[in-house]
């Protein structure tokens, strides 16, 4: 059985409420959408109806249900839980002050994202329950749920409020929105009221964490399954999914759809459901993921050993199928440039490397030939195990990825005859603009034509100096919407106005011509 559930309100792309879905009987999606009916959040009254009392466990009990039903971390790293809460178990014995901490990371910076926020904006009482149960075993006094979204901190706190006072205490932190909010590190030291950035430092939460104790940090989505199998029980667990991968995942599809399915489902049945199909080729794992080829899309499993198999990963369960309309190396230059802006500004490879090779990559796709292309390998190769977090390093990965998937499409942009098709951000690159209906080797964004205080803004052309033009042609190739060659290989107008979307590409235009033919005016 399917369930979709249409989502109730529009929103901008950074406030984003995902629509619903599940494949077969949902789980931690449970009582969204009953007969047909939207629930915005669940209450407590509601959460219990669905789901019942959450049962005590001893400490031995959780961590020996966490490995019955092989429950990895699923905010990315797949870490095994039971080891992960073993590890805390043992850091906390080793110490004369016994305390611990439990932390819920509920921190999605990047847009391909949206599986925690629909957990915590509609049933966040099943991951309290999970957070809870984990706090109560420990002896924990204190739970943390970090968020970043305003209207989750609110789901949250509602939540939070229903349930009364009780121990452990429960407290809800918000953080910075940002990419690199999400490490481990960073989510640390903002509740240790340091820069909310990556440590670097090598030690683990479960060591060394909030205040210096023992901290059990794991992803929203893991806590909420926690929370189903404690009350399902390991068998009754496993009788959905895999032998191996037992249970259900969420996964974002397209960045905009949260679809609830069991492991071993067939991935191009998920993109059939939220109305798609591999296209291009997909995304999966989000922005620090590996792309999967069209051909193997069709038969690959929503599974860590099947999507492994194909070379890529799950992680944080991010679908991002690239439509066939759309130019994959300037799809691939956005992502890269909102990566180099979310770099937490401490380490070299990421302040200077990850603009760097955002900037090789858009030197290769206006024509830069084998050498940029060399160019691009050499920089993805560079920031790699330098910084004080993995976020180089995944759009290091992300990068080499994407050049593997396409290399005829980054081949033909080098070589500056492009692919004629725009750049749509299907890739949900956030933006400050919408995407227009566009022509030529990039994508071209809307023209809001005014300045932030509204005024007009200056109106500028690329005119074309006949007295030195020698009929080149490379000014086509770099702004073929703003300048047409003749018969004879010579622009067909003397100048042409420049959207504001479009001043980097005029001015490389001015640089790369031989002649010194071309100029920028404004009047």
């Amino acid at each position: 059985m399917t369930s979709v559930v249409p989502s109730p309100v529009s929103a901008s792309s950074a406030d984003a409420v995902p629509s619903l879905a599940s494949f077969g009987p949902p789980r931690l999606l449970a009582g969204l959408g009953t007969g047909g009916a939207w629930h915005r959040r669940l209450d407590r009254v509601g959460h219990l109806t669905v789901h019942g009392q959450m049962p005590e466990l001893r400490l031995q009990e959780v961590v020996d249900l966490a490995e019955n039903i092989d429950l990895r971390g699923r905010g990315g790293a797949g870490f095994p839980f039971a080891r992960k809460l073993q590890s805390v178990i043992d850091s906390a014995r080793r110490r004369q002050d016994a305390r611990t901490v439990v932390v819920v990371n509920g921190s999605e910076g990047e847009p391909s994202c949206l599986k925690d926020t629909a957990l915590l904006l509609y049933t966040p009482h099943l991951v309290i329950d999970g957070a809870l149960l984990v706090a109560r075993a420990l002896k924990a006094e204190e739970v943390s749920i970090c968020v970043t979204r305003p209207d989750v901190e609110r789901s949250v706190r509602d939540a939070v409020a229903e349930r009364g006072p009780g121990a452990p205490r429960v407290r809800v932190a918000r953080m910075p929105e940002a990419f690199v909010t999400g490490e481990s590190s960073s989510l640390v030291n903002g509740l240790n009221q340091l820069p909310v950035a990556p440590s670097g430092t090598g030690v683990r939460a479960s060591e060394s964490g909030v205040a210096g104790l023992p901290t059990m940090l794991s992803n929203t989505e893991t806590y909420a399954q926690l929370a189903i199998a404690a009350r399902l029980g390991a068998l009754d667990f496993r009788n959905v999914g895999l032998p191996t991968e037992p249970g259900t995942v969420l996964l974002t599809v397209a960045g905009e759809r949260v679809v609830e399915a069991p492991f071993g489902a067939p991935l191009s049945y998920i993109l059939g459901l939220c109305g798609m199909d591999p296209g291009q080729g997909v995304l999966v794992g989000g922005y620090h993921g590996r792309w999967l080829q069209r051909d193997l899309a069709w038969s690959a499993r929503i599974s860590r050993e099947s999507l492994d198999s194909y070379g890529s990963t799950l992680g944080a369960g991010a679908i991002l199928p690239l439509p066939e309309g759309t130019c994959p190396a300037g799809e691939l230059e956005l992502v890269a440039r909102w990566m180099a802006k979310e770099s937490a500004g401490q380490c070299g490879p990421c302040v200077l490397g990850l603009p760097a090779l955002a900037d090789t990559i858009a030197w290769a796709a206006d024509g830069g030939g084998q050498e940029a292309l060399d160019a691009i390998w050499a920089r993805a190769k560079a920031v790699k195990r330098r910084g004080a977090c993995s976020h180089p390093d995944g759009t290091s990965r992300l990068v080499e990825s994407t050049l593997d998937a396409f290399p005829e499409e980054f081949e033909l942009h080098a070589l500056g005859q492009g692919c004629g098709r725009p750049v749509l951000s299907s890739l949900s690159v956030p933006d400050e603009g919408q995407v227009s209906q566009a022509r030529g080797i990039r994508g071209i964004r809307a023209d809001r034509g005014r300045t932030a205080a509204g005024a007009p803004q200056k109106s500028r052309r690329l005119v074309v100096d006949w007295t030195l033009c020698q009929g080149h042609g490379l000014c086509a190739g770099v702004v073929p919407d703003m300048i047409e060659l003749d018969v004879d290989g010579y622009p067909t107008g003397a100048s042409a106005a420049i959207p504001d979307y479009m001043n980097k590409q005029a001015q490389r235009a001015v640089r790369r011509c031989p002649a010194l033919a071309l100029r920028i005016v404004e009047k």
